[in-house]
């Protein structure tokens, strides 16, 4: 919900309903609550969207981002809450091409958590900041009462500087832009789902929570003109291209070959009757940069054993606006369009 807070934003309708029925993000609900209240009221501009708002300070420019993370179960494979508040909002600040610079922190905790658990968290929330290489710099811990808080929710805020010349955000992208994910989706969303419904597949889903900053400095670093990037969390790839179609005022086409899913995560979601292209990630990247790079880009981030593999999806075009597409190994076409809600709410 980032935005630039000195432009004024024209109020949206909101719809009818409650808070409750957009519970998880990601979804055409959440998408009205954020523009129909919280962005008029806070008198922001919904064209300034992104990750990380983007703020000129002292000379400097500073990525700025905030995060709640409410994930149930609080341990799954590959991962657990606390890692995850750090590695998002690393992520998140890599999104606007920021370095990350320093990490604040919220604890809301219930009364009766075990004291074993939250040191575990916190533990894992150190070990995630060394190895992205940012500091934890300040906090603060609220206790409520019991059944209040479901154990403990953590909201994260971070900072990070972008470089000179680095112009990271949805408006850049245009027509010609070739759509480019770091690796296989869905793996973060099937993991959690997996602990929380007990389910036991034949090949265990591992979620995919980890940084990804390295990737989007080593895509800067190349030299690449990267117009925006997009880490596929809650909603997954589908909203991600909708959101940035939006946007920038554009068509998204993408090939339903040519979108890397592990079997696993293939064979979990026909089972559970969910499409991958709407489950979350929280390691991976969405890139859109000029057709003419794509190559590049990809050689860059398969050199990297996060971004081993790479693939290109789809590229941008005229119109209609908004319009996203999904062309299917026998030649049609679906329109991807946002969810009402979310597939799997408390993913992160």
């Amino acid at each position: 919900m980032s935005a630039d807070p000195l432009t004024l934003a024209c109020p949206r309708p909101l719809r009818h309903g409650t808070v409750q029925m957009a519970h998880g993000g990601g979804g055409r609900l959440m998408k009205d609550l954020i523009e129909g209240l919280f962005l008029p009221a806070l008198g922001a501009d919904p064209a300034n969207q992104h990750d990380s708002a983007v703020i000129e300070a002292g000379g400097a420019r500073l990525a700025f981002t905030t995060d709640g993370f409410v994930v149930h179960p609080r341990v799954f494979p590959g991962g657990d809450l606390g890692e995850l508040a750090v590695y998002g909002t690393v992520n998140d600040l890599a999104m606007a091409g920021a370095a990350p610079l320093a990490l604040s922190t919220a604890f809301i905790l219930e009364e009766g958590l075990p004291f074993e658990e939250l040191a575990a968290l916190v533990a894992s929330m150190k070990s995630a900041a060394d190895r992205c290489g940012v500091r934890l710099v300040t906090g603060d811990t609220k206790v409520v009462d019991r059944g209040k808080a479901d154990g403990v929710f953590i909201t994260t805020a971070g900072i990070g500087l972008v470089p000179a010349g680095v112009e990271i955000h949805p408006r850049r992208v245009r027509p010609g832009d070739a759509v480019i994910v770091s690796g296989d989706l869905g793996r973060h969303g099937i993991a959690v789902m997996s602990v929380r419904e007990g389910l036991a597949f034949e090949s265990p889903v591992i979620s995919d929570c980890g940084p990804v900053h390295h990737l989007a400095a080593a895509l800067l670093d190349a030299g690449l003109d990267i117009h925006c990037l997009r880490d596929p969390t809650r909603g997954g790839l589908a909203s991600v291209l909708n959101e940035i179609a939006t946007a920038a005022g554009v068509a998204i086409e993408a090939e339903e070959a040519a979108v890397p899913v592990d079997e696993a995560v293939a064979a979990a979601c026909e089972i559970l009757g969910l499409d991958p292209l709407y489950v979350a990630c929280e390691g991976r990247l969405v890139a859109f940069l000029p057709e003419v790079q794509a190559e590049r880009a990809l050689a860059v981030l398969r050199a990297i054993p996060e971004g081993a593999g790479a693939a290109r999806i789809g590229r941008v075009t005229k119109g209609p606006a908004g319009r996203v597409t999904l062309r299917t190994p026998l030649g049609t076409s679906r329109l991807l369009d946002l969810l009402s809600g979310e597939q799997l709410p408390r993913i992160c």
